[in-house]
């Protein structure tokens, strides 16, 4: 306490300046009613150093404070004197103990008997499982939470590290997460295609996220050439991706209506019935690819190229095809596992299954989203001003855009 007010010292390390960690965290201390000290800035001279700044807060109640410093640690910040992390032990199964931190997607650490350990598959709205004696810690979901397992409680000994502005291609800084049609969509697009090669070239995979639009629209094709580029490591898609993409290739159709003409075929309603039952007497997609009965489209291509798929399925699909994973707990597990290695995702015109993988991924990731309606756009690009792209476009002009570009390096 100091002049009858109760005081903290917060430390920021890192580029505080280029995430915009230290003015947000002024103007948090003062909407929250307190006042600070700046007591010691260091600002780094060139780009890849880093800063620190030393802060005294100050508030007029101890829970005044407390809240200060409970929104400030999610910002990045640490108290100068850390308290080792706080534990408490799961009680029943798939039921975190009470006052659990919830994580963000952000890079964080836990201090576990003196030492700052990175928690690993770092993802939103989970909690941090902390093993002692292998000094590791780790997000869990609700079903990974198993008697007797240590989970953290509270915000004492949490560190988070804000994202720092990408200093390669700018494409993710230049105009935010702001979502326009005025974008100028092929300097953006030939910034995308730059990102998904350095993320190639060091080894990263680039994650699809696509809806059945991608076929109504008649840009199947491009898609399938990003895959056979080598550009999508991962496609994560629902029942109706696939079967349309099935249905063009055996039918020519989308929901019934020809891609290359755009006009409706008598009874080509029924083509995307015909088409699961195709799939489904094969065995599975793989089945059909491998007798030749599936000879071109998305889905070929994936397979044939390696790409790892997986179909997370609804209450509302046809059929589903047998490649289709209806347990959403699985399908979910089996979307976490395939998200390892990615560093670019590309989430095309489909809310749901993005929504869904935006929840799991890193805020490291580089997030593109694509779609006709900007409402879906700007729920999709909202995760951070320097990781996300939010383009309102037809997907099938972004696409035939992008597989352009990566493909000859130039513009159409």
């Amino acid at each position: 306490m100091k002049d009858g007010r109760h005081t903290a010292r917060l430390v920021l390390k890192g580029h505080i300046i280029d995430s915009m960690m230290l003015p947000q965290l002024m103007d948090l201390v003062m909407d929250l009613g307190g006042n600070f000290t700046i007591e010691e800035l260091k600002v780094g001279q060139h780009k890849t150093d880093t800063s620190i700044c030393r802060m005294e807060v100050y508030a007029d109640t101890p829970e005044e404070l407390d809240r200060i410093v409970q929104r400030a640690r999610a910002l990045g910040a640490t108290a100068e004197h850390e308290q080792p992390v706080r534990v408490d032990k799961v009680a029943r199964e798939g039921v975190f103990p009470e006052g659990f931190y919830s994580t963000s997607n952000l890079p964080t650490e836990v201090l576990v008997d003196g030492r700052w350990v990175a928690v690993e598959n770092i993802e939103m709205d989970a909690a941090i499982a902390v093993d002692r004696k292998l000094k590791r810690a780790r997000c869990i979901v609700f079903q990974d939470a198993k008697p007797g397992m240590e989970v953290v409680i509270g915000h004492h000994g949490v560190r988070v590290t804000p994202l720092e502005r990408s200093r390669q291609t700018e494409i993710f800084s230049f105009m935010g997460s702001e979502v326009s049609a005025e974008k100028p969509k092929k300097v953006l697009i030939a910034g995308i295609a730059e990102e998904m090669r350095q993320a190639r070239a060091a080894g990263g995979k680039v994650l699809v996220v696509a809806g059945p639009a991608v076929v109504h629209t008649g840009a199947g094709v491009y898609l399938s050439r990003l895959i056979e580029l080598g550009y999508v490591q991962v496609l994560f898609a629902g029942n109706a991706l696939a079967v349309h993409d099935v249905e063009s290739v055996l039918f020519g159709t989308a929901l019934g209506i020809n891609i290359e003409s755009g006009v409706p075929i008598e009874h080509g309603h029924e083509h995307h019935m015909r088409a699961i039952n195709r799939v489904r007497a094969a065995g599975g997609l793989r089945q059909m690819v491998r007798s030749g009965e599936l000879k071109a489209g998305v889905m070929k291509s994936a397979i044939d190229h390696g790409v790892e798929i997986v179909l997370a399925g609804s209450v509302r699909d046809d059929g589903p095809l047998p490649d289709v994973i209806t347990d959403m707990i699985e399908a979910q597990r089996r979307m976490r596992a395939a998200l390892s290695g990615v560093r670019i995702a590309l989430m095309l015109s489909t809310m749901l299954h993005s929504i869904a993988t935006g929840n799991m991924l890193p805020a490291g990731v580089r997030t593109v989203c694509v779609d006709i309606n900007p409402a879906v756009v700007t729920k999709l690009a909202d995760r951070g001003s320097w990781q996300s792209v939010g383009l309102v476009t037809d997907v099938e002009s972004f696409l035939r855009e992008l597989a352009l570009v990566v493909e000859t390096g130039r513009h159409g």
